[in-house]
């Protein structure tokens, strides 16, 4: 290998190395922003966009534009104190993220599922309902940090408590058969590994701490319900 070939080669090692920890920061904003709005902090939220005049905010309730937009947005919710009630909710979770790093290093892409719960005061009290949705971003890299350039919010459905998210007139029967015909499989699960079977799906790795074999083994052989289907 020549010297020329070798350098290339740090070169693109070091490159990687880039991105994976570029990644890791975009996750971690994204997953504090998570945090932040579940009780809606909003200058911290704020602070998670780019100063750019380029930022833009969609969702539900309309885009709004630049760090205004974003501001205005954010300081709402709050009473004449600047508090905001401890019985507001606005629990998303930011699960399933992919992130990919455009080839200049200072833009990237991601998405995100949104899942959670909010509990929202309104005009006759609280409404509390589970809602779920897609995130589409992009991030900007300014001054080393990343930021948030573009955020999309995409709500699949709301659901209150007790009634789910389907309507009413299209659930089925209870006991009816969850697909028709059922599905035959090349070979029939003999036992339900769900609640209350007390099973415990078999981890794939060691304890992280201690480096030792997990105990679900021993516990899955003591279950009446797999000594039942031998």
């Amino acid at each position: 290998m020549t010297i020329e070939e070798l350098e290339a080669r740090v070169k693109m090692l070091e490159n990687q190395i880039q991105v994976m920890h570029d990644i890791e920061d975009i996750k971690r904003l994204q997953r504090a922003y998570g945090y932040y709005i579940e009780h809606w902090m909003s200058q911290e939220l704020i602070d998670c966009f780019s100063d750019s005049t380029d930022v833009v905010w969609e969702s539900n309730v309309g885009t709004l534009f630049g760090k205004d937009g974003i501001r205005r947005f954010f300081n709402r919710n709050h009473d004449q104190d600047g508090k905001i009630s401890p019985e507001f909710l606005h629990q998303v979770m930011q699960l399933s993220g992919i992130v990919d790093v455009d080839p200049n290093g200072l833009t990237a892409k991601g998405r995100w599922y949104g899942w959670g719960a909010t509990a929202l005061p309104g005009a006759g009290g609280f409404t509390q309902t589970f809602i779920n949705g897609v995130y589409e971003c992009e991030y900007i890299k300014e001054d080393g940090k990343w930021k948030f350039l573009k955020l999309r919010w995409s709500k699949i459905f709301t659901a209150e408590p007790g009634k789910g998210w389907v309507n009413p007139e299209r659930i089925a029967p209870i006991g009816s058969e969850k697909m028709d015909p059922p599905f035959e499989a090349d070979l029939p699960r003999k036992f339900d590994t769900g609640y209350p079977s007390g099973y415990i799906l078999p981890f794939h790795y060691k304890h992280p701490v201690t480096g030792k074999e997990t105990t679900e083994g021993l516990n899955n052989a003591s279950l009446e319900v797999l000594k039942n289907q031998k």
